[in-house]
């Protein structure tokens, strides 16, 4: 599934709606250059269509692009990066 994703930048939250319900990725900014990738969230009946992958390599797109790095304290995305050197490469761990 190729999700629609929006930046709610006063929320601080990449976005998709599926149906209704809202999936997201939130982040906190720590400083001008470092986003903090706080929680990913999936309604349960759109689990398991790897949503939460997709907007979390989003938002990694969107750091890349305007030379963020990424403090991966979402469970999920640490695990993500885990397995991806180009996600890693991106981190502040």
């Amino acid at each position: 599934m190729n999700l629609d994703i929006y930046h709610d930048e006063r929320q601080g939250r990449f976005c998709a709606v599926i149906d209704g319900a809202e999936a997201y990725l939130s982040y906190g900014k720590t400083d001008e250059h470092t986003l903090d990738f706080r929680r990913t969230f999936v309604p349960e009946e759109l689990r398991g269509r790897r949503l939460a992958e997709q907007l979390v390599r989003h938002g990694f797109e969107y750091a890349k692009a305007h030379g963020h790095r990424v403090i991966p304290t979402c469970p999920y995305v640490q695990r993500l990066v885990a397995g991806d050197p180009d996600l890693e490469a991106l981190t502040t761990i």
